[in-house]
């Protein structure tokens, strides 16, 4: 794998990201600097996101421009960039241990015999 796909990929995330965050801002009711006071502090907290993901962003290019080949370790370790923090792992945990209980929830209740009456055919 070249460089420029994991270069690729990361930014491909990271719009990701960034598309989710602006998503969140709902737009005001009227046309009016009004009507944005009360938007003020999400678009103060979007600002200082927005920031943080582009200084994550060109650090993130300047270590990959610095690298003289892609392997698979460096790939994984792209992957797994966050689990390198060592204040991670309690976020990362309980990150892991909501999806886990979303899934199993889901999955419970999707089984046979546990559809809610008004989804029976």
């Amino acid at each position: 794998m070249s460089k420029n796909r994991l270069e690729a990929f990361s930014d491909g995330v990271l719009a990701i990201i960034i598309t989710i965050m602006v998503l969140e801002i709902r737009a005001p009711e009227e046309a009016s600097f009004q009507a944005l006071k009360p938007l003020i502090p999400q678009l103060v907290i979007y600002l200082l996101s927005f920031f943080y993901m582009a200084i994550y962003w060109v650090n993130h290019h300047n270590i990959t421009h610095a690298l003289p080949s892609v392997n698979h370790k460096v790939i994984w370790t792209n992957m797994a960039w966050v689990g390198k923090n060592p204040l991670a792992g309690p976020p990362l945990f309980l990150y892991g241990l909501v999806l886990l209980l979303s899934s199993a929830s889901c999955s419970c209740s999707t089984l046979p015999g546990r559809l809610p009456a008004t989804a029976k055919t």
